[in-house]
């Protein structure tokens, strides 16, 4: 033990008896040797304080910074208010699996947020198990780095995200950011975004929830890049290109309709069609504009003619793309 103002005290963690007499405090460290920063300390007092019980204050093994091992109240835990919406038949099954093992065994990971709450990136299917069984606690790693809330699709494990549900988080991660800091620029949370594209296409799902973006994902991947604007600036990009990418969309259904109407029953029929007018193709460098791509591609379009199209040629077009 250590002294602070005369007070015995444990990695400067100060706990009193009612008699005025130093305690220690009932979690571990490790390494023991080491001191804990002021800001974990505090992490740690705000834990306790919010209901909740410090079992370890640990150092991680891969960047060896320090995290905290907690049984958090489940009524302060929430997910990230950018996350995607749960999945009811995935919060079903892991209520069957928690049950029939007896135990919960994945800690989730959270940060503390200013509003006392704890917030989890990756947690929020077994979160939700959890308060269908009728518990009170869980298992959670609390990491006082708070920009991991914003490592959503990095982190999570509970069910693979489909392209809809990765283009909606990122784009309410987005505005998080942007309601934060309007100095923060696109590069510079790439690592979180993932795609630049999710951006763009993210921005679409939020008005079209039934949008087809995956036919445009071999494109969009080559084209659309980060933006070094910050955020305000660079979210009036976003949108822009958004409404490019749907008048294509528009050039696109009618001829889909067309080939349907004609008998074209393929599974991928509207990916076939955009791959048709795809300029890029198989293209590894790509030396042209997200913007000339897709006028490109709306002047091909409106060129097409539905009637001459066969199965051939649709096979073939993906087939160019996929190379």
């Amino acid at each position: 033990a250590q002294l602070r103002g005369g007070v015995p005290t444990v990695n400067g963690v100060v706990v009193e008896t009612e008699g005025g007499e130093g305690v220690m405090p009932n979690w571990c460290v490790y390494p023991p040797e080491d001191i804990v920063p002021d800001e974990v300390e505090l992490l740690a007092t705000q834990i306790e304080e919010d209901g909740g019980k410090v079992l370890a204050i640990y150092r991680e093994p891969y960047g060896n910074n320090w995290q905290i091992f907690a049984l958090l109240p489940l009524m302060k835990v929430q997910p990230t208010p950018f996350q995607r919406d749960l999945s009811p038949q995935h919060v079903d099954r892991l209520q069957e699996v928690i049950g029939e093992l007896g135990r919960f065994l994945d800690p989730i990971v959270v940060i503390r947020a200013p509003n006392g709450e704890y917030w989890t990136p990756n947690g929020n299917h077994r979160r939700e198990a959890m308060v269908r069984l009728g518990r009170g606690m869980i298992s959670a790693i609390v990491v006082p780095d708070p920009k991991v809330a914003y490592q959503i699709l990095a982190l999570n494990t509970e069910k693979a995200h489909n392209l809809k549900e990765k283009a909606l988080e990122v784009i309410r991660m987005y505005r998080g950011l942007l309601s934060e800091d309007g100095s923060i620029r696109e590069t510079d949370f790439a690592f979180h975004f993932e795609e630049a594209y999710y951006i763009t296409l993210g921005l679409i799902y939020e008005r079209r929830e039934r949008f087809s973006g995956s036919a445009y994902v071999p494109i969009l991947r080559k084209v659309d890049t980060f933006l070094s604007e910050p955020l305000p600036v660079a979210l009036k990009e976003r949108e822009r290109r958004a409404e490019l990418l749907e008048s294509v969309d528009a050039l696109v259904e009618p001829i889909v309709h067309s080939l349907r109407e004609r008998g074209f029953n393929h599974p991928f029929l509207k990916q076939a069609v955009v791959s048709k007018v795809n300029p890029i193709k198989r293209k590894r460098i790509v030396d042209i504009s997200y913007d000339e791509a897709l006028n490109r591609m709306k002047r091909a379009l409106e060129k097409l003619d539905p009637t001459t199209i066969t199965p051939e040629d649709l096979a073939a077009a993906m087939a160019e793309e996929a190379f």
